[in-house]
C-alpha cells in the first residue's frame, strides 16, 4: 500500500484552528453545572425557595381567589374625584344660616325691656336635665309632662305666636298632645345674638297677648309671659362663636 504524503498546513490557518477548538472547550464547560459547594448565603436562599415552593399554606394563597367585601368596596377611595351620579340642576343655593340670622323681618322690632336682676326661672331651668324636667321646672302641666314624647317634629308643631327663629338649628325637641295638652319643648342654636332674639321673641309673643318679663342671671336670660291659660318660656345662652343657644317652651292647654 502506498501511503499519501501529508501536505503541510501553513502557519496562518493552523492558528485559525487552535482558536475555534479553545472556543469549543469554553461553550462545553458553560453547559456543565459546577460541583463546587456554595457558599452560606447561596445555601440559605437556595434552601427558601424549595421551602416556598412545597409551602401549602403560600401556594394556596397564590392559587385562591381573591375575595372583596361588598360592605367595604363603597369606601375604597372615598376622597376620589368622580363625576356626579346627575347633571347639575344650576339651582341657586339656599340662604346661609347667617343671612337667615340677620334677615330682616316684617315690621319693627321692639326693644325687649331691660332685664331684671332676680331671675328665679334662670336658677330652675339650669337644674333641669332633660326638657321634661325644663317645662316641669317653668310651671308645665304634671300630666302633660309626664306623656311628653322626644322628637324633632315637634319643633315644626309650635304655635304660630310663639315661633322658632328663622335660622334656627334643632338641637332636641318634645311635646306632648291630646288630654288637654297642647306642650311644646325644643332647645336650638342659632347665629344672631341674644339681643336680637329678645327683642324678635318680645315684640312676637306682646303682638300675640302674652304679658310677661325678662330676668337675667349668670349671663343667662330668660324671657316669659302668659296669656290666659298659656305660657311661654324663652331661655338664652350666649355661644362663643357669638350665636345664642336657646330653650323654648310653649304650654297652652286646651
Amino acid at each position: 500500500m502506498t501511503l499519501k504524503s501529508f501536505k503541510s498546513v501553513p502557519d496562518g490557518r493552523f492558528h485559525s484552528l487552535a482558536v475555534v477548538a479553545a472556543m469549543a472547550l469554553v461553550v462545553g464547560a458553560c453547559g456543565q453545572q459546577s460541583d463546587a459547594p456554595l457558599n452560606g448565603a447561596d445555601a440559605a436562599r437556595t434552601k427558601q425557595d424549595v421551602n416556598d415552593a412545597s409551602d401549602p399554606v403560600l401556594e394556596s394563597a397564590l392559587r385562591d381567589q381573591i375575595m372583596v367585601d361588598p360592605k367595604l368596596v363603597q369606601q375604597a377611595n372615598a376622597d376620589a374625584l368622580r363625576p356626579p351620579a346627575q347633571p347639575e340642576s344650576l339651582a341657586l343655593p339656599p340662604e346661609t344660616i347667617a343671612d337667615a340670622a340677620h334677615k330682616p323681618v316684617a315690621g319693627a322690632l321692639r326693644t325687649a325691656p331691660a332685664p331684671s336682676a332676680n331671675c328665679p326661672q334662670c336658677a330652675s331651668a339650669r337644674r333641669a336635665l332633660t326638657l321634661g324636667a325644663l317645662a316641669a321646672s317653668q310651671g308645665g302641666s304634671a300630666d302633660c309632662v309626664r306623656n311628653v314624647r322626644y322628637s324633632t317634629s315637634w319643633a315644626n308643631r309650635l304655635p304660630d305666636a310663639v315661633p322658632l327663629y328663622p335660622d334656627a338649628r334643632v338641637i332636641e325637641a318634645a311635646g306632648a298632645d291630646g288630654n288637654g295638652c297642647a306642650l311644646r319643648v325644643v332647645s336650638f342654636a342659632s347665629a344672631a345674638p341674644m339681643q336680637r332674639l329678645l327683642d324678635w321673641y318680645y315684640t312676637r309673643t306682646t303682638d300675640a297677648g302674652y304679658r310677661g318679663g325678662h330676668g337675667q342671671d349668670a349671663g343667662e336670660h330668660v324671657l316669659a309671659g302668659t296669656r290666659e291659660a298659656a305660657a311661654f318660656m324663652v331661655r338664652l345662652r350666649p355661644r362663643a362663636d357669638g350665636g345664642t343657644n336657646v330653650d323654648l317652651m310653649v304650654d297652652a292647654p286646651r
